[in-house]
C-alpha cells in the first residue's frame, strides 16, 4: 500500500501556470462571472491588459477592482485590433458569443469561451474548423475540472488506480433560488443546461474512452417552489459497460450536500461535503484507504485552471484538454438530456444537434 499512497499523495491536482509564456489577455464581457475570472487571473499573475463590455461603467469597475492599468472600453474591436493581445477570454451569453469567437479567431487570437460553448453542435464544429484553419487554440471554460475534488478525482480515474471504472454517481442538493429576478430564471432547463453541463463534462472525464449510448432525463417542480424553471432534475447515462447517474435538488433551504462516487474494478472513490467548495475525498483500495488534504476552492481556482491549461498548451505546443472539439461531446450529452426531459424518451447523444430551447445562459 505504501507505493500506492505515495502515488496518491503526489497527484498534482492544483491549477498549473505556464513557465515562461505570459501573453497579454483581453476579456470581453464584464458581467457577474467575469469577477471570478479576473480574481483568479490576478492571483495567478496572468496579464489582463484590456476589458470590454457594452456597459463601459461595468468594464471600468472590473478594471479598477483587478487590473487598474488595463484599458476599459465599450468597443470589443479595440481588443481584437490590438496586436499585443494574444489571448481573448469571452464571457458573454451564448447567442452573442458565436460572432465574437469567430471575429476573435479571424483576428488571430487564441480564445477561451465561457460555457456552455454553443447552442448548436454544427455551429460549434464550424468554429473548431475555423480555429484549426487560423492555427489558433479554441478552448472552453469547463472550470469544474479544476475544482479541487473533481481535479483530484479525474486524475485518480485516469491513473488506473481504482481500475476500470463502471459507475459514476453524482448528486447535488443545494439552493439555487438566487437566480430569482435574473436572466437565469428565464432559462427553461436551468438545471440540466446551465448548471449540469459541468457534471456531464465530469462524466466524460471519468469515462474518457467510453461512448454514451443513451441518455434519459427528467425534471419536475419541487413542492412549494415558485421559481419559473423546474428545480428538480435527474439523468441516467448508459454505456456498454458502465453507467452514470446525476441527481439535482436545487431548492434545499438547509443542510446542502454534494456527493461523487466512482466505482472501479480495483476500488472506489468518494467525495462529499456541504457543497462543491467544501469536499472531503477518499480513495478506497483493497489494501486500505487514502484521504488527501485538498487545498483551494472551485471558485475562483477553477478559472485559474482553465486559463492556465490554455496558456500551458500554447506554450508547450500540445493539444489543450479543454479544446472546443472535446467540449462538443459534453454538450451532446447535455442536449440529449434536455431533449429527453422534453420528450420523456431516451435520446442518443449527438442525435440532437441544437439545444431544444434557446436559453440566454452564460
Amino acid at each position: 500500500m505504501t507505493c500506492r499512497i505515495d502515488h496518491l499523495a503526489a497527484i498534482a491536482y492544483l491549477p498549473q501556470s505556464p513557465v515562461s509564456y505570459s501573453p497579454n489577455i483581453g476579456l470581453i464581457g464584464c458581467g457577474g462571472i467575469a469577477g471570478y475570472h479576473l480574481q483568479a487571473y490576478q492571483a495567478a499573475g496572468f496579464k489582463v491588459t484590456a476589458l470590454a463590455d457594452l456597459d463601459k461603467t461595468r468594464a471600468t469597475a472590473r478594471r479598477d477592482d483587478y487590473f487598474p492599468d488595463a484599458l476599459a472600453t465599450d468597443d470589443f474591436q479595440k481588443i481584437l485590433g490590438d496586436d499585443s493581445i494574444e489571448v481573448v477570454d469571452i464571457t458573454t451569453h451564448p447567442a452573442e458569443r458565436v460572432a465574437l469567437i469567430r471575429a476573435a479567431l479571424m483576428a488571430g487570437k487564441h480564445v477561451l469561451s465561457q460555457k456552455p460553448f454553443v447552442l448548436d453542435l454544427d455551429v460549434g464544429f464550424e468554429l473548431v474548423e475555423l480555429a484549426a484553419k487560423q492555427g489558433r487554440y479554441l478552448a472552453v471554460n469547463q472550470n469544474g475540472r479544476w475544482a479541487p475534488h473533481f481535479s483530484y478525482a479525474r486524475l485518480v480515474a485516469g491513473s488506473g488506480m481504482i481500475g476500470n471504472i463502471f459507475g459514476v454517481h453524482m448528486s447535488c442538493h443545494w439552493d439555487h433560488r438566487w437566480v430569482r429576478g435574473t436572466p437565469f430564471e428565464q432559462i427553461r432547463h436551468l438545471i440540466l443546461y446551465d448548471y449540469a453541463i459541468h457534471w456531464f463534462d465530469m462524466v466524460r472525464c471519468f469515462l474518457p474512452e467510453r461512448k454514451a449510448q443513451r441518455v434519459f432525463a427528467s425534471t419536475a417542480r419541487a413542492a412549494g417552489q415558485d421559481l419559473k424553471p423546474n428545480l428538480l432534475a435527474q439523468s441516467v447515462i448508459e454505456f456498454e459497460d458502465a453507467q452514470a447517474t446525476l441527481a439535482f435538488d436545487a431548492c434545499v433551504p438547509a443542510g446542502p450536500q454534494e456527493r461523487t462516487y466512482l466505482s472501479g474494478t480495483n476500488g472506489s472513490l468518494t467525495s462529499s461535503g456541504s457543497g462543491n467548495q467544501e469536499q472531503r475525498l477518499t480513495v478506497n483500495l483493497t489494501e486500505g484507504s487514502w484521504t488527501p488534504t485538498l487545498t483551494g476552492k472551485w471558485f475562483p481556482d477553477g478559472f485559474h485552471g482553465t486559463m492556465g491549461e490554455l496558456l500551458c498548451a500554447i506554450e508547450q505546443k500540445r493539444p489543450c484538454s479543454i479544446d472546443a472539439a472535446d467540449n462538443l461531446e459534453s454538450l451532446a450529452l447535455c442536449f440529449a438530456a434536455v431533449a429527453s426531459a422534453e420528450s420523456g424518451l431516451p435520446v442518443r447523444p449527438g442525435a440532437v444537434r441544437k439545444m431544444p430551447t434557446n436559453p440566454p445562459g452564460n
